[in-house]
């Protein structure tokens, strides 16, 4: 918002501060102004303001003001609002003048519109603005249209509030502010006609639809040349019906910005008499009664809210030492407050009732008013302090499963990323461990992103792709976040980790071909994984895959029993879909099955001084007996002395090799056993490899003949 020093200067006379200093003392105060221009001698500087949504009071030069006077503890000078008075003895006016009484107001959705105000102009002379009015205008780049409608801006950016003039004679009977009837039309101030909802409230009159409130006026009740009779309007509209209609037709206007953030409900007469006061200087007169209706509820959800209790003990305990070493005084907090508009009540000593001012409905707690204090006061005038601690720091139970799981990843090439947590129900269908699982977001930020993740892959399988279709050719991400399942009602959030790669295998050395990763390279990942943990068994099975996995180049990882997760290449189709090019190798496993499990703690053993002596075994197994199932039965022998077993190679029937049939493979099975305490005899050695030839044949195998 563009905000005129000069325009500021007006309603603080005993404002000495220069501009770039007040520039700065405002954006301290949270009032950013992100840029002082100088408007030449006699004009003063304008300011670029940034305001937080929550400020609807202070997106005005009033307001600004007010804030300045709280700052520099100055007195605010009182708006100038008094109308010209009622004249019906103007020369030149006849009876005739005197059509009727103003049209009466009716409000037929108090929930919707709590205030409206209205007042008759009549004889008004429709001409180009002048004065300060026009100057003003020209220094914000205002643009100017005639003195009424200029008016009506004018007040907008003087004190915030909205207003609107009709022409009283395009009116049918009085005024009344309703719903709108399914399908009616109104054509708008822009020239487009909108058709509308019966959500919609509108200004309208006996007959018609004269405004779609709060957002803009109507075509056929504007101000012209010709217009000589006006009627005033000033109103306090609901914040979230003027966002939905704002919303529902794709307008955004000065004037809907601010209803929808919440407007003052008191701002209304105000501006009405100002509005009122700037017609009247070009010429006319007042008619009758001012008209203010207001809904009692309204009032009191706003203007008349409870007063807030506030303990000055409470300000000096949250906010600490001041620069000066005493604090926050009681009489500093209620200078403060009073500054901004709040009326205090001494109840006890150092509490207050707090009253709150109809501007600032963003003030709702204890806490809201110790902000406003420390705000105004200045955060750069509080000492620097530590925050007291009591303790000492606790590790969550599983930080050490993931840091060594992301140093390993993070050692493997990967890198790390962080994606959205929203993902398409799309995606959510195709990823999602369960179907029908997943978690629809209430009040989505768009169609791309109306559901809770149930799976990290979403994320990354899009930045990949976003990514090749940039050509990034090469990706190896991963990320370990959370996911969530269930329903709106109960949503259950676990811990999960899933990567992509995706491009060619960085080179180890000048002796290996180029090539792209496969599925292998993924396997390896996720064995990689799985080795960092203490578990009883352990293998990888091509069961009961996901829909994402590629059939025949996927696998399922189990331990102990439990799936914890799965890896591959992802699925032709859904390739095809997102047009990738080149594989993309992914996987996801489940860190809450994971992460029950111990890490592998490295050991450290004393190199033996004594000879290592190797045998081979050659053996004969049927193609049920899968490598697993030998290596934990040789495990389970439990020969101190065995160093290492290595399967060095498989022989099926298609190597044509004598005693092999299609039921059986040969293993040639690789042993080392070695003491740290002497030569092993060669005894012991034909006792432990019979042991390993008795447990082949519980395997119903034998040796190879």
């Amino acid at each position: 918002m563009k905000i005129l020093t000069q325009w500021l200067r007006d309603y603080l006379p005993g404002l000495n501060a220069p501009d770039h200093q007040l520039a700065e003392d405002l954006t301290l105060r949270g009032i950013a102004v992100e840029g002082v221009f100088d408007l030449g001698p006699g004009n003063g500087s304008l300011f670029e303001t940034d305001i937080t949504t929550n400020r609807v009071d202070a997106m005005n030069h009033y307001g600004v003001a007010r804030e300045a006077a709280a700052i520099y503890g100055l007195t605010l000078a009182p708006l100038d609002m008094k109308p010209q008075e009622t004249n019906p003895g103007t020369p030149g006016l006849t009876s005739a003048t005197w059509v009727s009484a103003p049209p009466g107001v009716t409000i037929e959705a108090p929930d919707l519109c709590g205030r409206f105000t209205a007042r008759v102009l009549r004889d008004v002379h429709i001409r180009p603005t002048t004065g300060i009015v026009a100057g003003r205008f020209k220094l914000l780049e205002q643009k100017q249209i005639s003195n009424a409608v200029d008016a009506t801006n004018y007040v907008m950016l003087a004190m915030g509030q909205p207003t609107h003039a009709f022409d009283l004679d395009k009116l049918q009977g009085g005024i009344v502010v309703r719903r709108a009837r399914k399908g009616e039309r109104l054509k708008l101030l822009d020239g487009t006609e909108r058709t509308l909802d019966t959500d919609d409230l509108v200004v309208a009159d006996e007959a018609k639809a004269l405004a779609l409130a709060g957002v803009m006026g109507g075509w056929d009740s504007m101000i012209t040349a010709e217009t000589r009779n006006i009627l005033v309007e000033a109103a306090w509209f609901d914040p979230a019906a003027i966002r939905r209609s704002s919303r529902r037709h794709g307008i955004h206007t000065d004037a809907s910005h601010r209803f929808e953030r919440g407007a003052d409900f008191n701002a209304a007469p105000i501006g009405n008499a100002l509005v009122t006061k700037l017609i009247l200087e070009a010429g006319g007169y007042q008619q009758g009664e001012f008209i203010d209706v207001v809904i009692p509820e309204a009032e009191r959800r706003t203007a008349k809210r409870p007063a807030i209790q506030l303990a000055v003990s409470e300000v000096q305990r949250l906010l600490g030492t001041t620069e000066d070493g005493k604090g926050i005084s009681a009489e500093t907090a209620e200078q403060v407050l009073s500054a901004l508009g709040c009326t205090l009540k001494s109840t006890e000593k150092g509490t207050y009732l707090v009253t709150l001012p109809s501007w600032r409905l963003d003030l709702e707690r204890e806490i809201d008013l110790v902000e406003e204090v420390a705000r105004v006061y200045g955060y750069n005038r509080f000492a620097n302090t530590l925050p007291t601690f009591a303790g000492t720091v606790i590790e969550l139970p599983h930080a050490t499963r993931h840091s060594t799981v992301r140093e390993l990843l993070l050692a493997s090439g990967l890198n790390e990323a962080v994606t959205s947590t929203f993902c398409s129900a799309a995606d959510a269908g195709l990823f999602a461990p369960q179907p029908g699982n997943s978690v629809a977001i209430g009040n989505p930020l768009s169609a791309e992103a109306g559901m809770l993740r149930p799976s990290l892959l979403p994320g990354l399988v899009t930045a990949t792709e976003q990514c090749l279709n940039r050509n990034i050719s090469n990706m190896r991400l991963f990320e370990i976040g959370t996911t969530f399942s269930g329903s709106t009602d109960r949503v259950d959030e676990k811990p999960a980790l899933a990567f992509v790669v995706t491009g060619a295998v960085p080179a180890s050395g000048a002796h290996h071909a180029a090539r792209s990763f496969d599925f292998f390279d993924a396997k390896g990942i996720a064995e990689a994984l799985m080795a960092k943990f203490q578990y009883k068994a352990s293998y990888v099975d091509a069961v009961l895959l996901p829909a994402w996995l590629h059939p025949g180049r996927s696998a399922r990882c189990v331990v102990d029993g439990f799936t914890i997760g799965y890896v591959g290449q992802l699925h032709p189709a859904e390739a095809q879909r997102r047009k990738l090019k080149q594989d993309v190798l992914i996987g996801e496993f489940y860190l809450d099955r994971l992460f029950a499990l111990p890490l592998r703690q490295p050991r450290l053993q004393e190199l033996s001084r004594y000879q290592a002596v190797a045998r081979n075994f050659s053996f004969v197994l049927p193609n049920s007996v899968r490598w697993e199932q030998v290596a934990n039965s040789l495990q389970s022998l439990a020969i101190p002395e065995l160093l290492s077993y290595t399967p060095q190679e498989i022989f099926r029937a298609d190597r044509k090799i004598p005693g092999i049939d299609e039921q059986h493979y040969a293993l040639l099975l690789s042993t080392v056993f070695q003491a740290t305490d002497r030569t092993l005899k060669d005894e012991e050695l034909q006792a432990w490899s019979q042991r390993i030839i008795d447990m082949v044949q519980t395997l119903d195998g034998k040796l190879r003949s």
